[in-house]
């Protein structure tokens, strides 16, 4: 048994292989067709579009593992079901569970690599593919954090506006918070600069003047350092440039916790995005399932009937995450079943698929 399963999962590697190649080049030939004409108006050299296309290749391989992984299966139970091979394996007395094992066990090691891929490689990449997308090809000039104003409502009735945030030092430059009773101003606090102090968890002010308002009346009092507790945090500084598939995993976690602690509403699109990551690796085990009892019988049509049945299939997939996903983002169902619905209608689908294939 332990020959018969390294045979097929080695046919099942190869054949997984090969497919996510083909599905890598044709991707990047479909972009190069779209985008080639701007690389040439703006000089690129070979390289740096080459550069650009080794960045796309880790959400790529997201994307499309789960038609890989079924494209895959089913070629190779159909192969063998179309030499006879299945067959006779079946009758040596080898049921479709263990005829499962090298797929379950490959759908795994797929699994496994696209969750590192999906949480840490995936964001990564996407980040220097989305820098340079606004820089050569939507021609928008990439404007750094530091060269903005920015304009922040903390809990409280509070607005944060900083300018010249330095991530390396801690530091922010020209600072003004204004909290406000009901629709009034009841005080405003201006300072030259702000720093973190991991120590004590509070913002230092530099040089800050502090002005208290009732009624008519204002009170001013100057002070060469103020702390002060804000639910603002250099981590969430340098998040507010970045896109929900720009952040790693936990980082993306951390954006979440610090967004829900301090009051912020509409982090649905950005939770359906968290979950997703988690989820979308295991959709090419669990369309495994799918592809061998799909294929474990002789069919007509041969190659032309597996390679349709298996695009039909997967692209259904994609197009039914994608569906469900916006529906998430709307607020209409709930994030985390948004990013795991998916998967679980194709696994009820497949087992349906594998009972009947028992039976």
């Amino acid at each position: 048994m332990k020959i018969l399963n390294r045979y097929i999962f080695g046919q099942f590697a190869k054949a997984f292989l090969f497919t996510s190649l083909a599905f890598v080049f044709l991707f990047i030939l479909i972009s190069m067709v779209e985008k080639l004409d701007k690389f040439v108006d703006k000089h690129l050299s070979i390289m740096e579009i080459a550069h650009y296309y080794v960045l796309s290749i880790p959400s790529t391989i997201l994307i499309t593992s789960p038609v890989s992984a079924l494209l895959s299966s089913i070629l190779v139970a159909g192969r063998l079901s179309a030499s006879s091979e299945l067959p006779a394996i079946r009758s040596a007395g080898v049921s479709m569970r263990q005829l499962l094992t090298p797929f379950i066990t490959g759908g795994i090691i797929i699994c496994g690599i696209n969750l590192v891929n999906a949480c840490w490689l995936a964001p990564t990449a996407f980040t220097g593919m989305n820098d340079f997308e606004q820089q050569y090809v939507n021609n928008i000039a990439t404007l750094p954090q530091n060269n903005r104003t920015l304009h922040i409502l903390e809990p409280g009735s509070r607005i944060v506006s900083l300018q010249a945030f330095d991530g390396k030092r801690l530091n922010v430059g020209e600072v003004s918070v204004e909290e406000f009773s009901g629709s009034h101003l009841s005080m405003r606090i201006d300072a030259d600069s702000m720093r973190y102090d991991r120590k004590i968890g509070e913002w230092i002010m530099q040089r800050a003047s502090t002005r208290l308002f009732s009624g008519n009346n204002e009170e001013l009092t100057v002070a060469p350092l103020k702390s002060i507790k804000l639910s603002l945090t250099p981590h969430s500084l340098e998040d507010l440039n970045l896109q929900p598939d720009e952040m790693n995993i936990l980082r993306h976690y951390r954006y979440l916790s610090e967004k829900e602690n301090a009051g912020f509403s509409g982090l649905e699109r950005a939770m359906v995005k968290f979950h997703t990551k988690i989820a979308l690796p295991f959709a090419s085990l669990i369309i495994i399932l799918i592809g061998v009892p799909l294929s474990a019988k002789k069919k007509r049509g041969g190659l032309a009937s597996e390679i349709s049945i298996t695009l039909f299939i997967g692209f259904l997939f994609l197009g039914l995450q994608k569906t469900i996903a916006i529906a998430g983002y709307q607020g209409i169902i709930n994030p985390m079943l948004a990013a795991w619905l998916p998967n679980i209608l194709f696994l009820c689908v497949g087992y349906a698929i594998y009972k009947t294939a028992v039976d």
